[in-house]
This record gives structure tokens, sequence and C-alpha cells, in this order.
């Protein structure tokens, strides 16, 4: 794994969050984007090195719809870059953690994400993050 690559937070309405975060941070949204297979809406924000996303869901039975409803707002995952998604993918299933999706989707940002099970990572969800090469 090569760094942080962002921290996703899960958030009940963008447009409030978006102005909280603008001023937390000192710094604007530099990209929006919904990602209609996950049922979320996103916005992203640079952090140093790092970025922080925010996460609205667009239907109620979305996984962030369903964590809000669960948790609250709130931390929701951890991303981490990686360069080789699918050997990252078979290293860590060897390791013993359970991995939510073998096959590398789509996500935000253009990046291509799997998931590790929060049940195998003491509880803190976490996102494998390659840069989609066109």
């Amino acid at each position: 794994m090569q760094k942080i690559e962002h921290i996703g937070i899960a958030v009940k309405d963008l447009q409030v969050s978006n102005i909280i975060f603008e001023k937390l941070l000192g710094t604007s949204v530099y990209k929006t984007e919904e990602v209609a297979s996950e049922g979320v809406k996103t916005s992203f924000f640079q952090c140093g090195p790092n970025k922080i996303e925010l996460l609205e869901a667009t239907n109620p039975e979305s996984p962030i719809a369903k964590f809000i409803e669960k948790r609250g707002e709130g931390i929701h995952h951890i991303a981490f870059e990686v360069t080789d998604i699918l050997g990252e993918i078979a290293r860590l299933k060897g390791e013993g953690f359970l991995v939510l999706n073998e096959i590398p989707k789509k996500g935000a940002d253009n990046k291509l994400v799997a998931f590790l099970h929060p049940k195998s990572t003491n509880g803190v969800l976490i996102e494998l993050c390659q840069e989609i090469k066109e």
C-alpha cells in the first residue's frame, strides 16, 4: 500500500456538509460525482497530500443510507492507494482478510476499488484504490 488515499465520511446532506468542510479545511470542493451503481453522490476535498470524500446516499437502499441509519453520520471508510489492486486483493486474502469484492469495480475519482470487510479489520471498512490508466 502506498499511502492513505482518502477518508470517506457518510453525510445526510452533501450541500450542508460541503459548507462545513469548506470552512473547516479552508478550501473548496474540487470535484463532485455521482456513482449510480453504489447509490451515492460524492464530493472531494484536498487536505495536504490526502483527500476527504463526503458521501450522500441517493436512495434508501444504498450502503451509505444503511450506514447512516445504523450508525449516524461519520467516518465510513479509510482508502489506501495501491499500484496493483489485483495483487493486493490476492495478498490480503492470503493473509486472511475478508474481501467484499474480489473483482475491482469503478469507483469515484477515476479509481478501481475493492473493499475489505470490517469484521477482519478491527471494525473499519477498508477501501483499496488504484488509479484507472486511460
